[in-house]
């Protein structure tokens, strides 16, 4: 696969870069792949540094500094919550969140996954439903911590697993489910409509080294636009 890391290029200045992750590539060094979005930005610029990770299969804003102060910057600010976060994610079920605030504590296993603990650490999201389909809904996520798989767990235990993600009992999803009078070939075995769970990053808004706020906001990659498309087209 390979990867034009210029065309993924949403914000840069002297100091910033904000890049849209595609999915299905880490964020950091991976042992199970030898390429990796950090590996791509110092091939574009050495002095780059990613100020934080995504999970493999989630897509969107992911920023990267360019100096030691810039990255020091950029860790604070997470450190101090003040960075907002938000997210998209299409879930299973009708879902009515108004600034829904979850609190639950979050404890990482061994095996690559986590589950909701009073002995984990504290982790909190606000949900709001953007839009809402025939038997599935559009999600803005706002995480004010950044535990791991926090917005997926958080999703599942409120009802609203994200679609694909059967680690949190989010069902995948096929086209043959929401379309009327859809037919696939004799011979065929139908695919779901998007391969992984269906999480984006949608917007990464920071501080710059001046003071000034900037918001990126990032495109949602193809798999994305035809998940949304087909929902919407067969939302009755």
């Amino acid at each position: 696969m390979k990867i034009d890391f210029k065309s993924l290029i949403l914000f840069e200045n002297e100091d910033f870069l904000v890049a849209n992750k595609p999915p299905f590539i880490a964020s950091l060094e991976d042992r199970n792949s030898n390429v990796n979005l950090q590996l791509l930005a110092k091939q574009y610029n050495e002095e780059l540094s990613a100020c934080h990770r995504l999970d493999k299969e989630t897509s969107g804003c992911l920023l990267f500094a360019k100096t030691a102060e810039a990255y020091r910057h950029a860790s604070i600010q997470f450190e101090k919550r003040t960075v907002d976060k938000v997210y998209h994610a299409f879930v299973n079920g009708l879902q009515d969140f108004k600034d829904l605030k979850v609190e639950l504590p979050i404890l990482s296993l061994n095996k690559g996954s986590v589950v909701i603990d009073f002995n984990g650490k504290p982790a909190t999201t606000v949900f709001n439903t953007i839009e809402v389909y025939k038997k599935h809904s559009l999600v803005e996520c706002r995480p004010e911590t950044g535990r791991m798989h926090q917005i997926r767990i958080h999703l599942s235990k409120k009802g609203a697993p994200i679609i694909n993600d059967p680690l949190y009992q989010g069902e995948a999803l096929y086209l043959s489910q929401i379309k009327k009078r859809y037919n696939i070939g004799k011979y065929e075995e139908e695919q779901p409509l998007i391969k992984r769970f269906a999480l984006h990053a949608y917007s990464l808004g920071f501080n710059l080294m001046n003071g000034e706020r900037v918001s990126v906001e990032a495109p949602y990659p193809k798999d994305l636009k035809v998940l949304h498309k087909q929902l919407q087209a067969n939302k009755y």
